[in-house]
């Protein structure tokens, strides 16, 4: 399977650096991204833990999270270059374990917001409305007291 089979990409590389082969095959937005996570710890290849500049040949095994999905891949073709999102997708094979997780956990975050879950860490501060209920909840509090 040739990626410039499909979209007239030259692909002639036997290596491409591990932050490199990530941003071609759209995990993510830019390299120092592709970077980042990997000094980060959130890409392994193999199982181990490596730098940046870790040269990925066919048939490396890497576990990406980003975000909150985790993808294990295995490479299929190596680029240098950014692809179109079709001929990215060429690039690896995802396992069907790793599919059917992300589906799920996907469908779990969905259900969460349906729900009406709120993360009380990213709330910030209360709106005048909220405020407002706050006083008349400790304002009520009060007169129970005094009897």
């Amino acid at each position: 399977m040739t990626v410039e089979a499909i979209h007239g990409v030259t692909v002639t590389a036997t290596t491409v650096r591990l932050d490199k082969w990530l941003w071609a095959a759209r995990f993510f937005k830019t390299r120092a991204l592709a970077t980042g996570a990997i000094d980060g710890g959130k890409v392994q290849v193999n199982g181990q833990r490596v730098k940046p500049s870790r040269h990925l040949t066919v048939g490396d095994r890497l576990a990406i999270r980003a975000g909150a999905e985790l993808f294990e891949v295995e490479v299929l073709a190596l680029s240098n270059q950014r692809l179109p999102v079709s001929a990215a997708r060429l690039l690896y094979l995802e396992s069907e374990e790793s599919e059917k997780r992300r589906e799920r956990e996907r469908e779990m975050r969905k259900l969460a917001a349906a729900a009406g879950q709120v993360d009380v860490a990213n709330t910030g501060r209360p709106t005048k409305r909220d405020r407002r209920k706050i006083i008349a909840f400790v304002r009520k509090g009060e007169d129970h007291e005094k009897d």
